[in-house]
């Protein structure tokens, strides 16, 4: 069924604009006109929504963002809600649609409604909309479709998604503040060595004296800012480039990957970032009914790490072969002595999900305590960076002064 977008006015001669389904722009003209709203334009909305599924330059199929999971999250807890008190599939969705947070999340779901309500399994709909929905979210909804389960399901949606931004979140909001601190170093001295640093350095040449080697030190670091900042931006320029390309490439993402979590105290939070995604999320797909085999490989795209991604590569080729998941685990050398234990003893039990789910809970309590040890490590050395070097400034603006005054 088409979807239109429509301007209209109500009854009340206030404008009014949104989306409606409709088999024809006449029906829609026919619905809106039973709703009392005068249509003043009406558009089909198909072309629109096609085109965000279209590739996006060189970065591939627009994929979720943090602004749009957070939309899908509240999204899925509200259907969990409709669901569990008995409300049907599409019935649900169209409620969705109605207190739908923006116009492209609603034409979002309302193609969805359409495709279940033409007999299509709902994980397989939102597979069409991958700028909303990932794999792991496609997975989850069929296993709960299959097992009669989807409003348990989409209620774990909703918490491992809202759980995933907030991991995201706490690097995020711990790296702000050392990054502005950064950047506003790099502008004060940038601004001192093309504006102030030539003025004063002109004064200090009239003197026609000798001088010390800090000030023709800045001198040379002042004209070439100077004169060929440009060439410096292109340098820096053609370098993140090459660096993007490097990382890219499959050797080079593994290479880099393996440096990050080598970095001392940064190496370490990523490291628990990477396992708590990976509990959290292997732990959900589990409790959802998707099978072992089918959570490692989605879970691999999840952890964002090449060297944890080729470790789940080897852990699922051995479990194929008959092995336990504990063991193929630990021999990757990738994962924590705990977490491998903790599975292996999930494994014996019969309760890794529970297992995995303490695992999570620990690592997330160790992401906290690691952000906060970078946080107060990172500071105080950007302090000191940044003091050296402006002082290194202001020694080699004063010494030739000192050394006119001693002259005399």
């Amino acid at each position: 069924m088409p979807i239109f977008e429509y301007r209209a006015i109500d009854a009340a001669q206030k404008p009014r604009k949104g989306i409606i389904d409709a088999d024809s722009p006449r029906a829609a003209r026919d619905k809106l006109k039973t709703q009392q709203l005068f249509v003043t334009d009406l558009v089909e909305a198909r072309s629109a929504r096609s085109r965000r599924l279209q590739i996006k330059g060189i970065t591939g199929v627009d994929f979720p963002n943090k602004q749009r999971t957070e939309q899908v999250a509240a999204v899925t807890r509200q259907m969990a809600s409709l669901l569990a008190a008995g409300i049907p599939l599409a019935e649900a969705l169209r409620m969705v649609i109605e207190q739908a947070p923006d116009k492209r999340i609603e034409a979002t779901f309302r193609d969805i409604r359409e495709k279940v309500t033409q007999g299509m399994n709902f994980g397989d709909a939102v597979c069409t909309h991958p700028a909303y929905f990932t794999d792991l979210y496609a997975s989850m909804v069929r296993a709960g479709e299959s097992s009669g389960a989807l409003d348990k399901v989409m209620a774990r949606l909703a918490n491992f998604l809202q759980a995933q931004s907030r991991l995201r979140n706490k690097v995020g909001a711990a790296m702000t503040y050392p990054a502005i601190m950064i950047i506003v170093g790099i502008l004060v001295v940038a601004v001192l060595m093309y504006f102030v640093v030539p003025k004063i350095t002109q004064l200090i040449r009239a003197r026609d004296q000798d001088l010390p080697l800090p000030t023709e030190i800045l001198i040379t670091v002042s004209n070439a800012v100077v004169h060929y900042w440009w060439l410096m931006m292109l340098g820096v320029l053609l370098v993140l480039i090459a660096f993007q390309l490097f990382v890219n490439s499959e050797r080079g993402r593994l290479i880099w990957d393996r440096f990050r979590l080598r970095i001392p105290v940064l190496g370490d939070l990523l490291r628990k970032q990477a396992v708590a995604r990976f509990a959290t999320t292997f732990a959900t797909l589990l409790r959802s009914g998707v099978p072992a085999l089918q959570a490692i490989n989605i879970t691999k795209e999840v952890v964002d790490n090449r060297v944890l991604v080729d470790a789940l590569t080897r852990v699922h080729d051995q479990v194929i072969e008959g092995a336990d998941i504990s063991t193929p685990m630990k021999a990757t050398g990738a994962f924590p002595p705990m977490v491998c234990y903790m599975v292996g003893v999930g494994e014996q039990a019969g309760n890794i999900e529970e297992m995995l789910e303490r695992v999570a809970e620990t690592y997330d309590e160790e992401v906290d305590l690691a952000t906060a040890k970078l946080t107060s490590v990172i500071e105080p050395l950007i302090i000191v960076v940044l003091a050296t070097v402006v002082g290194a400034i202001v020694m080699a603006i004063v010494l030739p002064l000192l050394q006119l005054q001693s002259a005399r």
